[in-house]
């Protein structure tokens, strides 16, 4: 009896957890994976680190950010409304 063939980022979790929940994993990994534009030079080579630290690779910059991305939706929020009280 042959088993079928584990593919992708969620290839080891077989027919567990649901549809939505591996998409979503799914999602998650490969947001977490990709590479992202710099807050100071602008290229496309912030990579992440680890647990929420985010490292360019062009111009050395580190800076903390969410856990799959470099922005959250609160830092955004709270940016903006910093940014209007200057």
């Amino acid at each position: 009896m042959s088993h079928p063939k584990k593919t992708g980022l969620i290839g080891g979790l077989g027919v567990k957890y649901g549809v939505k929940a591996r998409k979503k994993y799914t999602e998650l990994l490969t947001e977490k994976s990709r590479k992202h534009v710099c807050i100071q030079c602008g290229s496309l080579s912030v990579r992440r680190e680890s647990v929420g630290i985010w490292v360019c690779s062009k111009c050395g910059l580190r800076f903390s950010g969410g856990a799959y991305t470099p922005s959250t939706k609160i830092g955004d929020t709270a940016e903006r409304s910093t940014r209007t009280i200057r």
